[in-house]
């Protein structure tokens, strides 16, 4: 299956690109999704861009990113953000983490494994966006899963000036991120965990090697981004269980009533493992088009 999709990916990157002919004329290349690269500090990145047919100037920008050992390609087929994109108008970004000498990709979210600059390399990539397509630098936001997840945090502990919220799907703060989060700006934060992951466990008691735990229990995460809000008012949804094959449900707590109306959202998945809800696992709610809502609903 991985291996259709990443043909797929393949052979509408090479059709999306080519050169439309009218007459005598050549028009610029037509594209919706396609791979860049982007000179950091002397070292080439690279990253995949989807711009929907109906995108225009002033339009929100979303970045996915993967999560330890995956692609930006993988999260993009997986994620179907693409699709949500298409939807609704907005332009999302991949990028692709680098590589440790281990073999694994990785994002740095402050972590002891690596000196890669990930904080610096994703807000200037962002701001490389803004500039070329004209982007609403007040709609950038950043979610990802698991090691993308704590990457997330990252930027919102130390460039909520550039991604104005973030989503998290069973990540949270690395232990450096939760002793050091001082961020500028105060900004909405969504989570989505689930009570069985044993990967990034939702009490707090992942292994601190390599700087990766040290965060308490992701309740106590988001009590952290309510109290920074200044949210005082709580509110329970409880989603139909649609599908009853993973035994698994989903009920979602919005800290609500800051000021400057920013929320905290917490999607707990009872039973539910280390997922990307709507692909595998709970399939009672799409995390993609959760996260969506949650950022549409902060659009400046």
């Amino acid at each position: 299956m991985k291996k259709y999709y990443y043909l797929l990916f393949i052979i509408f990157l090479v059709t999306s690109c080519q050169k439309e002919e009218n007459g005598d004329q050549i028009t610029e290349p037509v594209w919706k999704t396609k791979q860049f690269t982007f000179d950091h500090n002397g070292t080439i990145r690279t990253y995949i861009l989807h711009k929907p047919a109906n995108f225009v100037e002033n339009s929100p920008l979303v970045f996915v990113l993967h999560g330890f050992t995956g692609n930006a390609s993988n999260i993009m087929s997986y994620s179907q953000m693409n699709q949500i994109a298409d939807e609704n108008g907005f332009m999302v970004c991949y990028p692709q983490g680098t590589v440790l000498t281990s073999g694994q990709t990785h994002w740095n979210a402050n972590l002891d494994m690596s000196s890669v600059n990930d904080i610096d390399f994703l807000s200037q990539l962002a701001k490389e966006i803004q500039f070329n397509y004209k982007i609403n630098p007040k709609n950038t936001f950043v979610s990802g899963m698991s090691n993308g997840g704590f990457m997330s945090y990252t930027l919102g502990c130390q460039k909520s000036d550039i991604f104005k919220a973030i989503a998290s799907v069973t990540g949270t703060m690395s232990g450096k991120d939760w002793k050091t989060c001082n961020p500028s700006n105060k900004i909405p934060v969504m989570q989505i965990s689930g009570t069985n992951d044993t990967t990034v466990p939702w009490d707090g008691t992942m292994s601190t090697n390599y700087g990766w735990g040290g965060a308490p229990h992701i309740i106590k995460v988001m009590d952290y981004w309510a109290n920074l809000n200044g949210c005082s008012k709580d509110e329970k949804i409880d989603f139909p269980d649609i599908d009853t094959s993973d035994k698994s449900t989903v009920s979602l707590t919005k800290r609500k009533g800051s000021i400057n109306n920013n929320e905290v959202w917490l999607y707990t998945v009872t039973g539910g493992g280390h997922d990307w809800p709507g692909s595998w696992g709970n399939k009672d709610i799409s995390a993609s088009k959760e996260i969506w809502k949650f950022f549409k609903q902060h659009l400046k």
